[in-house]
């Protein structure tokens, strides 16, 4: 009789086991679209056999835990590439801008400088045309407004991207505070003899999109809890406790700053990775940088343009004058060049001002005819003025500098997605949930619980034929 009680618990525990590898399997077909998600399993221990008239006989089975499919090394490997394809993600919009505003279309700033020069020649075939002095100073207002637009323009693209990190530190503060939430439940759970595959998952797939989004590099102790660390070594989540990122304006600028337990630290370019470097990095090195050479451009124009002005004579015998408002001298270090583009603007009002003829030696007066000033003038436009550039190929190597960047970003987004891709394909393969194998486990199961129901209705009927006997 005791050895049937001992099959009854056998059969018992089989119909347990495999009802609860039922319920696992339902779990993981529910989940097959839950990103992030990892195959569970149920994993099976044999209950102690037990002496039993000199044989050892098994008791049953038992679930002794719930594994989820996981594997370390592609797991950091997706966490590596987030961090490429973020940074290159949050490079395209503005790089985007950036080639709006320096285009290579017709209308753009080589055009107006063109067209600049050109009224001067116009003016030379007419040196005493009040029409055609008139068109040099609206060329020169709309080459000061082209200016005054990109500079606008590159400010806009900077605020744009204060906007943007503004926008995303919110969101990067919840999922750390929801990392050092998850250090928390994980360890709970887990010191208990469970695992908290769940919590787990959701965990992992935080630091993949903050890996994406800061570039942060992640371990975990020998508690469970993962750490979490900027690039530079400022942390994040420290076992429970997440810290937080502030955004702080500083007149026009944004500063990102880390309080870290009442401590407040700057975070600066090399703590950065993923899209914010990127995005700081157009921000404080690209824009600058542009911003730098363009202004060098307007300054070199108006010296050169106001050097041969004044050496010319107007109508009204006027001489000396500069056509630009002469660009100020900043307070070293500054450069020379300092704000030049936004600060560029024609100082003539008057267009018998305008020096197309040469300065003459008094008493002599400005003969109508003269245009010797305006040829000069009409040639600037082709005269090396830059090192070794004209003032065109100056501007056309900063279009070919941006083009080259939003080229190089396009082809490393594009490479950084396909690796993404095929390393999550590869981590779907060894974790993720397949229908095919759900359904042949499915079926398995099934099978072992119609049979440990089998196996107990035999049973049932074997006690009960015992019984009978002793009636």
């Amino acid at each position: 009789m005791a050895g049937l009680f001992t099959a009854l618990n056998a059969g018992r525990t089989s119909l347990e086991v495999n009802q609860k590898s039922i319920e696992i399997i339902g779990n993981n077909i529910s989940n097959v679209n839950t990103a992030g998600y990892s195959r569970q399993s149920a994993v099976l221990t044999p209950y102690p056999s037990m002496n039993f008239g000199g044989f050892f006989v098994g008791q049953g089975v038992v679930v002794s835990d719930v594994k989820r499919d996981y594997d370390n090394f592609v797991t950091g490997q997706l966490q590596e590439k987030s961090i490429e394809f973020g940074l290159q993600s949050g490079q395209a919009n503005p790089l985007a801008e950036l080639e709006r505003i320096f285009n290579i279309t017709d209308n753009n700033l080589a055009t107006d400088i063109d067209t600049f020069f050109d009224s001067w020649k116009v003016l030379s075939a007419n040196p005493s045309g009040l029409v055609e002095r008139d068109i040099v100073i609206q060329r020169g207002q709309l080459l000061t407004e082209s200016f005054h637009s990109i500079t606008n323009d590159l400010n806009s693209v900077q605020q744009n991207i204060n906007d943007s990190i503004i926008s995303k530190v919110d969101d990067v503060n919840s999922k750390i505070t929801e990392i050092a939430d998850l250090n928390s439940r994980i360890f709970t759970i887990e010191i208990q003899g469970q695992t908290a595959n769940s919590a787990r998952d959701r965990r992992d797939m935080l630091a993949k999109e903050l890996s994406s989004s800061l570039g942060v590099q992640t371990y975990t102790d020998s508690k469970g809890m993962m750490a979490v660390q900027l690039p530079g070594g400022l942390p994040l989540v420290q076992g429970t406790e997440p810290m937080t990122i502030e955004a702080v304006s500083n007149g026009q600028n944004l500063d990102l700053v880390l309080h870290t337990g009442g401590v407040t630290r700057n975070i600066g370019l090399n703590n950065l990775g993923g899209e914010f470097y990127g995005l700081v990095n157009i921000r404080d090195t690209v824009i600058p940088g542009l911003g730098d050479k363009l202004d060098q451009l307007a300054y070199n124009i108006t010296e050169a343009v106001n050097t041969v002005h004044k050496t010319g004579a107007g109508l009204d015998n006027s001489t000396g004058l500069d056509f630009f408002t002469p660009n100020p001298v900043p307070a070293p270090p500054a450069n020379l060049w300092l704000d030049a583009a936004r600060n560029m603007s024609v100082a003539l009002t008057d267009s018998n001002q305008v020096a197309a003829a040469q300065a003459p030696v008094p008493p002599a007066t400005v003969a109508p005819g003269d245009n010797r000033n305006a040829l000069i003038m009409a040639g600037l436009g082709e005269t090396v003025s830059i090192g070794s550039d004209t003032f065109n190929s100056y501007y056309g190597k900063m279009v070919s500098t941006v083009g080259i960047m939003a080229n190089q970003n396009e082809l490393s987004l594009g490479g950084a997605e396909d690796a993404m891709v095929q390393l999550q394909n590869m981590r779907d393969g060894l974790a993720g949930v397949s229908l095919d194998e759900e359904m042949i486990s499915l079926i398995q199961f099934q099978r072992g619980f119609e049979s440990s129901a089998k196996f107990l209705s035999t049973i049932d009927e074997m006690m009960a034929s015992l019984m009978n006997l002793k009636r």
